[in-house]
């Protein structure tokens, strides 16, 4: 085979005899050896693990967000976390309980299915049916207890003009389970913590039962809203945490913090952070973006709920006894 010698291009090459070059001092440097991760010896106390993470991107911000919470924490600020059901299915109610109990978390909330989950934990240690099991003949969610306790929970608490989840844990402290220590609500009724859920009417299981009465579920979760909104009136130097949910309290809270401003409190200054196991627009907007139009700072965490979470609760933990 014979070279084609002589040939050219019909493209014209940028000209480079004109770059300039300069020496690394005058560059600045994003990442420094100072701030690379360090050897973490199996055994070793929990803050060293976290002084052995990189102080770059992720790692950085999880320890300058631990860092925020904790300062608000020790100066009695309001710290309310919103979860997902999913976090109760996956056994993380005993770090979220920890953390009550420790004084860390002032409030709570979450959507209607996470009632649910948290009431049979309690009652039976066992939650989490197979959908695609019970979707085939029509069982799934058809649970007969599950409804009757609920509903007649929120019965009883229309009576006494109580929201969704103070007639639950009161339901609950009534009853006594033998799994109560595994349940957020019957820990915050104990604990007087407000505890608030939040429904859409027709996303629960119970829905399908002929018991459950929409004017009395409507009455009790638009109750708890109000009460959602009063702990957001002192959210000043506070700390949002929203971890597992897409789309209902985002929305709760993004409405919360526009009644509470409407009504003249200032709330402008505080932190917020999303955790989640893909990035979401609504919660990506709604907790970490939106609020701080005024000030305050928000952080984005992706991650699986079991992992993230555990991660989160023993740095919080390990900072507390340093």
């Amino acid at each position: 085979m014979s070279l084609c010698l002589g040939r050219m291009s019909k493209f014209k090459e940028i000209e480079l005899s004109r770059v300039k070059l300069y020496p690394f001092s005058m560059g600045e440097r994003k990442v420094k050896v100072e701030d690379f991760s360090h050897r973490y010896t199996p055994g070793e106390d929990f803050n060293r693990f976290l002084d052995s993470l990189p102080h770059i991107l992720k790692a950085k911000e999880l320890l300058e967000f631990v860092d925020l919470l904790l300062r608000a924490h020790q100066k009695g600020r309001t710290v309310i976390f919103m979860i997902g059901a999913h976090l109760i299915k996956c056994g993380l109610s005993p770090l979220l309980i920890d953390l009550m109990e420790e004084g860390v978390i002032t409030g709570m909330a979450t959507n209607g299915a996470g009632v649910i989950h948290d009431l049979e934990i309690a009652l039976w240690g066992a939650t989490s049916e197979d959908v695609e099991i019970g979707l085939k003949d029509g069982s799934f969610g058809m649970c007969l207890q599950t409804g009757e306790y609920i509903n007649k929970a929120l019965e009883e608490g229309r009576e006494e003009n109580l929201g969704f989840g103070e007639a639950i844990g009161k339901k609950l402290g009534e009853l006594n389970p033998p799994y109560r220590k595994q349940s957020i609500f019957w820990v915050a009724h104990r604990l007087n913590i407000p505890f608030t859920v939040h429904v859409a009417v027709g996303t629960d299981v119970i829905h399908q039962h002929p018991s459950t009465k929409g004017e009395i579920i409507g009455e009790a979760s638009l109750r708890d809203f109000r009460i959602f909104s009063q702990m957001l009136t002192s959210l000043q130097g506070g700390v949002v945490v929203n971890f597992g949910s897409a789309v209902i309290l985002p929305e709760v809270f993004l409405k919360g913090l526009n009644l509470v401003r409407n009504l003249g409190k200032r709330v402008d200054d505080f932190t917020t952070a999303n955790f989640d196991m893909y990035p979401l627009y609504r919660p990506q907007k709604n907790v970490v973006e939106r609020p701080h139009n005024l000030g305050g700072r928000g952080f984005s965490f992706v991650g699986h709920h079991e992992i993230m979470l555990p991660l989160l609760v023993g740095a919080i933990k390990a900072k507390l006894k340093r």
